[in-house]
């Protein structure tokens, strides 16, 4: 790679996890996000930066994104149901409030100064949360099959339907054969916010702030089939025209 594709290359910063991990001899408190999110990203054509959790400060918000030309908020353990106004499901996870509040804040402003944004599963939801919408916080109940999330890490592959007029439609075209993994799903759409697709349960499967800028979510894993790069190609591209 010569220094002028190098410089073409955008910084596309990817939430991480907080988690506690093993390794070799140790057991300690870890950042880390699956390899296959930010190979998404090179393959795409950007390069991949990790913001572990950190404290929301303000000022600190704006200086990580002042460093970035696009962000992922990548899939994860559940929103903490406190930030939609509901008690916790007993199969809802234990909140992670210092992830949730990173990336509500790195969203938020991201979104205020038009920064691209990717969010992937718990991204979907942790945008739905934040104009306003809710979660079903155990899909099963609400479906009565456990079609979305199979368990064992096995990724079930369902078809979804995009929405005609709609970013995504023009990205993927009319359907795909998403990768999933999610036990919750979209409730209540948050205000502002577009449907642009759903499966055949009637799920929503993605989202996305109307408006020239790049703002798109989908429940599914794009990272889990890195054969089909749309959706890391576009952010990139949106990437590349955000720093002009």
């Amino acid at each position: 790679m010569n220094d002028s594709e190098s410089a073409s290359r955008p910084v596309v910063g990817l939430t991480a996890y907080l988690e506690q991990v093993r390794t070799g001899i140790w057991d300690i408190p870890a950042s880390y996000l699956p390899a296959d999110y930010f190979e998404g990203v090179v393959m795409a054509g950007g390069i991949a930066v990790l913001l572990p959790p950190q404290p929301a400060d303000p000022q600190v918000v704006a200086r990580t994104l002042d460093s970035l030309d696009a962000l992922i908020i990548t899939g994860g353990y559940d929103v903490d149901p406190a930030t939609y106004g509901q008690q916790p499901h007993p199969t809802t996870d234990q909140p992670r409030p210092d992830r949730d509040a990173w990336e509500f804040a790195l969203l938020g402003a991201a979104l205020d100064r038009g920064l691209p944004v990717l969010g992937i599963c718990r991204g979907v939801q942790v945008l739905n949360v934040a104009f306003g919408g809710t979660l079903h916080q155990h899909l099963p109940e609400v479906l009565g099959h456990n079609g979305h999330r199979a368990g064992n890490g096995v990724f079930t592959r369902l078809p979804v339907r995009t929405v005609p007029g709609t970013r995504l439609a023009a990205l993927i075209g009319e359907s795909a054969d998403a990768p999933c993994y999610h036990h919750q799903a979209i409730d209540k759409v948050g205000e502002g916010l577009v449907v642009s697709a759903t499966d055949t349960d009637g799920v929503v499967e993605a989202l996305e702030v109307p408006g020239e800028g790049f703002a798109l979510a989908v429940q599914w894993h794009p990272e889990k089939s890195l054969d089909d790069l749309r959706l890391f190609t576009a952010l990139v591209n949106a990437a590349r025209a955000y720093v002009g």
